[in-house]
Parts: C-alpha cells; structure tokens; sequence
C-alpha cells in the first residue's frame, strides 16, 4: 500500500470543528481494531457509565463528573445540573462586575490584575488558558503563584508592584489543606498586609464546601467563594470554577470554550472506534508502548500560543495512567511519559535526537492551519514566515518518518476558545479510553498522596532537628542517633537550616559526615 492509499485510509476529519487527526504514520497492523474489538468495547461501556455517574474514584467513593462541566444535560439529577448551571452564570457575572467596576479594590479603583494561588491543576489549566486564549489586550493582566519556592513568590511580588492595591487574588484549592496553596495564601497575605492592603477586600476563594479554606474565608469575610466539588479532579477541573473564573477575568469567551469541549464530546462519545479521534489516540498510545508504556510521548504544537499545551498534558496523562496496580490489583507498573516544547523551535533543540538517536517515543505534532490573524508579510518573495512554520512541520514529520519514528498529526484551524477547549476534551476521553484500554484507574492518584505524607513527615523531623541544635558542635550521624532519624535526612536538614540563617557550620571536610553544625 502506498503511503496515499495509508494515509486515505487512516485519516479522520470532522469538517463541523474544523480539525483532523492523521495516525497513518504509526506503524500498526490494520486488524489492530479486530483484535483489540473486546477492549475497544470495554472502554466505551466505561465511558458511559462514567458520564451516567458512575463511582469511578473508588478510593474516595467519588463520581468523576466533568463531562458533564460543558454540557450539565449530562448530568446524573437535577441538584447537580443547577449547581453546575448557577456556578458558571456566578463566574461569569463576577469577572463582569469586576471589569464593569462594580465589584472595586479597596481603594475605590478598578482591580487590573489577577493573581492566581493554586498548584498543579489549579494552576495549569488557568496557566494554559491564559497562554493560549487571553484576547490581546487583555482586560487584567495574570500571575501566578503555583509554588511554595519563596524565591519565586517574591519575584510574582516585585513585577505586580504598585499594582498590588488593584490586584484580585484567587486562592484555588478543593480541601484547603494543600500545603503548597496554604504557603501561597500566607505569602500573599503577607504582601497585601506590607503594603497597607486588607488582603479581605481583594482575594476569593475556589475550594470545596466545607473546607478548611471555606471556613477561613468565611470567617474572613473575603469577596466571595465558588464551589470546587468533589466529582471533578485536579487534572479536568479547567472548565470548573478553577479555570472560568481566572478565564472570564481575562476576558476568555468562556461560553465559547466550553461549547468546543461539548463538541469533541459528542463527536468522540457516538462515532465507532476507526472515525472517533480519542480511541484513535488511546488505540495509537497502546500500539506505540505495546500496553506497557514503553514509549514516551513528545507533545510538538507548531504554535507558540500551545507551549503549555505538553506542560497541561504531563499532568493529565500521567497522574492519570501512572498506576501500580491495575484494577484487579496485580503489579503493572502503567504510565505514558509526556514531555515537549514547540515547532519549531524543538528542531533547535531535541530532534536531533528524536531522529538518530534512541528510538523510545512517538511524536504527537499539533497543526494550527491559520498562521496569524493580521495581514501576511513575505520575508523573502512569495513566503511568510507561517509558510516555513508549515515546511519545518511536514520537514520535521517526514525526516523522523525516513528513520522509522512514529508520529500522530492533529490539526485544528486556529487557536481560539473553541479549538482549545476542543483540545482538553480530546485528550481526556483519549486517557479515560486508555486507561479502560490497559485496565487501570485513571481518576484516582495514590502516589500523589504518599509524597504528600512523606513531606509531611519531613517536616515533623525538621523541627526536631532544629530543636535539638544548640551552641556545641555536632554532626548530621550524631543528632540522627540521638532524635531515631535517617542520618542522610538529618544532613540535608542541617544544610537547609544553615542556608537559610537557622544553623551555622562550623567545620567540613571532604566527608559529609565530618561536617559539624551549631545553632545560628
């Protein structure tokens, strides 16, 4: 067969959103929906029972309800589709009346920008869509706190500046409990309060009902709270409160980006397996690692409004499908790796490798047909710069192609509201699809919970250790006896301590365990 005849038959276009997938360049055997037919089945019996309300989260007994987040119909009763219904119209009027000035800072003036506290999903979606969809210019500018680095936080604080006063601050965190967000709360606070603010006037919070954080913000009497619900995960919260708000704020059509997830939804929730876009993805993903993950998946948008896109992605696929064990419980070890950049600015840094060097990936490249919205400008006769950013896609495609690399093509139109949010919904069916695939649970993130406690942990023994220093010397083996405290553990404390005016070395040598430590 010819690569033509291939690709004929293998590409899938829904002409209604404007965007096609192409798998022709994936090296599987044409009866791969034959002999995976008994799975392919399995998985849409999942994805409906899923979307009718299933308990898919069975470590905390949870449904997993963001489907139904862009189109409430789906629903499972009432109560839900107006909680959904009403929390949506709530962001949107709230951004409206900031804007319009009826919601005010402190100071009687029109908040200008909006800092964003949260981690992970809380941080990523609202990152992703301020990236990729704000309208320029936007109505308030965006930053971020989606870390406890203190550095960090006071690099945020220096560029907001005297723009503190007019700065709304959105804490998004679904137990309040998160130590990361908590920091950033504080941190925040701190800076408001330094700089002559009531820290009340200017922050809302996006939490659970019932959490810590609500019930500090209510006591606060902070401008307002919206709902985070326990049915919908960190990873696909973007179209929850987490993200409409931050979007609306920065004048994102959010209507528009939800009505372009509700549509891949129902084209990827009818359609059989060889013309539905996410099964073709999750069925490509299973082919590449043989339902093992042995391949990485390399994330290249040739569009600079997409960098995010493959940062978005680590997290939705990989807290996803990186489970221990499947659900019969036995060892499997699961997971895609995800990592990226951009075209073309990838052919300047790792496809180098990607072509002759070791062959462990497949390449997912996302075509953006539109180059720009102003006038074209040649920068040599009869090109534009977006015709080379065309050639070194289908270049960088065919040359990895010649040396047997496997690659996924995507095309959408053009970057707006609709097309991203079509993107996200792609992308989480095509991992509910390929976890059901490979028999794991993709809405649940034990591991995630154990580094937690480990941290937690970390801490009680640094305030030990911190307690026990006094002004006689001693070294990292020596408190780790006294306290019952792994002595590697005790050493890298020490050194944090000292680094940070808490504790004062007194003398080293070539051997960490001559290194002695006082009391600062």
């Amino acid at each position: 067969m010819s690569h033509w005849d291939r690709f004929q038959k293998y590409f899938v276009r829904y002409s209604n959103l404007g965007f096609s997938i192409d798998i022709s360049r994936m090296a599987f055997e044409d009866n791969v929906f034959t002999t995976l037919a008994g799975r392919i089945e399995s998985a849409f019996k999942a994805m409906r029972e899923l979307e009718d309300g299933a308990i898919a989260n069975p470590d905390e007994q949870r449904m997993v309800g963001h489907y139904w987040l862009r189109d409430s119909k789906l629903a499972p009763n009432a109560g839900l589709k107006k909680e959904i219904d009403e929390t949506l119209a709530a962001t949107l009027k709230f951004a409206a009346d900031v804007h319009s000035g009826a919601i005010k800072a402190a100071n009687g003036k029109k908040f200008t920008r909006v800092l964003v506290v949260g981690i992970g999903g809380s941080a990523l979606g609202p990152q992703l869509i301020a990236h990729a969809i704000t309208p320029a210019p936007a109505p308030m500018a965006i930053s971020f706190f989606d870390n406890t680095d203190p550095d960090g936080i006071d690099r945020v604080i220096a560029e907001i500046g005297d723009e503190l006063a007019n700065t709304i601050t959105l804490v998004i965190s679904k137990s309040g409990g998160t130590k990361e967000t908590h920091n950033g709360m504080l941190e925040a606070e701190a800076a408001y309060k330094k700089a002559g603010l009531n820290f009340t006037k200017h922050v809302v919070a996006v939490t659970g009902d019932g959490s810590e954080l609500d019930k500090h913000a209510k006591t606060q009497g902070w401008l307002t709270i919206f709902p985070m619900w326990d049915w919908v995960g960190g990873r696909t919260s973007v179209m929850s409160a987490v993200g409409t708000i931050a979007a609306a704020l920065q004048g994102v059509d959010v209507p528009q980006f939800l009505a372009g997830a509700a549509a891949m939804d129902a084209e990827t929730r009818q359609r059989p397996a060889r013309e539905n876009a996410a099964m073709l993805l999750a069925l490509m993903w299973h082919h590449a690692g043989k339902g093992k993950g042995l391949k990485d998946m390399v994330v290249l948008p040739y569009k600079d409004r997409l960098v995010l896109f493959s940062k978005y992605l680590q997290q939705l696929v990989m807290e996803s499908l990186g489970k221990e064990h499947d659900l019969s419980g036995a060892v499997v070890n699961q997971g895609i790796a995800v990592y990226g950049n951009k075209g073309s600015t990838d052919q300047h840094a790792y496809v180098q490798q990607l072509r002759d060097g070791v062959n462990n990936f497949f390449a997912t490249f996302i075509e953006v047909r539109k180059a720009r919205d102003t006038a074209p400008f040649e920068v040599e006769p009869g090109f534009t710069s977006g015709d080379y950013l065309q050639g070194f896609l289908r270049g960088t495609r065919k040359a990895l192609a010649e040396k047997s690399r496997e690659s996924i093509t995507l095309s959408i139109a053009e970057v707006n509201a609709f097309s991203l949010g079509m993107l996200i919904a792609l992308f989480e069916r095509a991992v509910g699809f390929y976890a059901s695939l490979v028999n794991v649970n993709a809405y649940h993130q034990p591991g995630v919970e154990a580094g937690k406690k480990a941290a937690t942990e970390f801490l009680k023994q640094l305030a030990q250790v911190r307690a026990a220093l006094s002004s006689s010397a001693t070294t990292a083996g020596d408190l780790a006896s006294k306290l019952g405290i792994d002595a590697e553990d005790a050493f890298h404390m020490l050194n944090h301590l000292a680094a940070n005016g808490q504790a004062r070395v007194v003398s080293g040598g070539g051997s960490a365990s001559h290194d002695q430590f006082t009391s600062s």
